[in-house]
């Protein structure tokens, strides 16, 4: 069957590059949602607490369960438990939503600096503290995110701006209502590397440590390296002759006579379905032949298993997305095999 490869050397290599960006691991929340972007959220949580990460961000409830026993403390994004769960903070993304999580619980305040999708407004901060304080929770961190950090314009700058506004602003409310001083964090994975000066208490990294980023020149362009490849076995072989067409719609026809194998990666198992109608090739320049099935695919090929990728970026190119896209939509029902 097909399974995905994840080299746990390039993971080590990704996340020494950014503890050395943001002053050390123990600053760093591996963003492990959405089954750790497509690599598998149990696999990527045992190997980031190997490395030495001490907390994690994920978007539900079940992830946090799913991963606890690897983390001190784990932030759920988008998601409020039933109950307080130990070791587990809850994301305030709306002034209304912090009557709604249970007492005595872990929480942190996301304040809108601009991006303008969910969190407080910075007028707002005042009364979030206060009935955080009221409802009997346990404020552990104020932090936004950047909408602009992987872009060339000076976004990231004013926003950068606004939050150091926003932590002037919290310390001084907290002194007055005698709450203790949260932890403070905003950088994702582009304005980590954008920024040399690194001040925040914590940074979160999603994409970078799975190996991608899109900082463009002539900003920093960090040597990162894939975490993860994809891997199909072969189903059948048989010999195409000249003039016969493979596939569905018979897109792909032969012009010369030549060997062809199917293999057990398709868009049911989240490949993209590629239409056959302009050149698609894999790893290893190897060309795929008329359209993508459900569950398989055809190639000039007789290996037993061949690499489909172990690189999204041409992938993301290819189909006008971007890496997210492609590593995110491979099933969860795929074996992952750490290397």
């Amino acid at each position: 069957m097909s399974y995905i490869k994840i080299d746990s050397s390039n993971f080590k290599h990704n996340l020494s590059l950014i503890s050395k960006q943001i002053g050390g691991i123990e600053k760093l929340f591996v963003v492990l949602k959405d089954n750790a972007y497509g690599h598998g959220i149990i696999q990527m949580a045992k190997l980031s607490k190997d490395i030495g990460a001490k907390q994690a961000a994920v978007k539900t409830v079940k992830e946090a369960l799913e991963i606890k026993e690897y983390f001190p403390y784990i932030l759920v994004l988008s998601d409020i438990p039933k109950e307080k769960i130990d070791g587990i903070g809850v994301a305030i993304n709306d002034i209304e939503n912090i009557s709604k999580i249970p007492k005595k619980s872990l929480v942190e305040l996301k304040v809108d600096t601009g991006m303008h999708r969910n969190g407080i407004l910075i007028e707002e901060l005042s009364d979030a503290l206060k009935l955080i304080k009221k409802r009997g929770l346990q404020l552990r961190g104020v932090y936004s995110h950047f909408r602009s950090a992987d872009e060339l314009t000076s976004e990231f700058f004013w926003q950068r701006e606004n939050f150091k506004k926003v932590k002037t602003k919290t310390k001084e409310i907290c002194k007055k209502l005698n709450i203790d001083v949260p932890y403070f964090h905003s950088h994702n994975s582009a304005a980590i590397f954008r920024n040399n000066n690194f001040e925040d208490d914590f940074a979160r990294s999603g994409i970078s440590i799975y190996g991608y980023h899109y900082l463009p020149s002539p900003l920093p362009n960090p040597p990162l390296k894939p975490v993860l490849s994809l891997w199909a076995q072969k189903l059948s072989t048989r010999e195409l002759k000249k003039g016969q067409r493979v596939g569905y719609g018979g897109v792909f026809e032969a012009k010369r006579d030549m060997i062809v194998s199917t293999y057990d990666i398709g868009y049911g198992d989240g490949f993209f379905r590629y239409d056959g109608l302009r050149d698609l090739k894999i790893a290893n320049n190897k060309k795929i032949l008329g359209r993508v099935s459900m569950d398989s695919m055809s190639i000039e090929c007789e290996d037993d298993e061949i690499c489909i990728f172990d690189d999204a970026t041409y992938l993301a190119k290819y189909f006008n997305t971007i890496t997210y896209e492609i590593i995110t939509n491979l099933s969860p029902h795929i074996k992952r095999i750490i290397i």
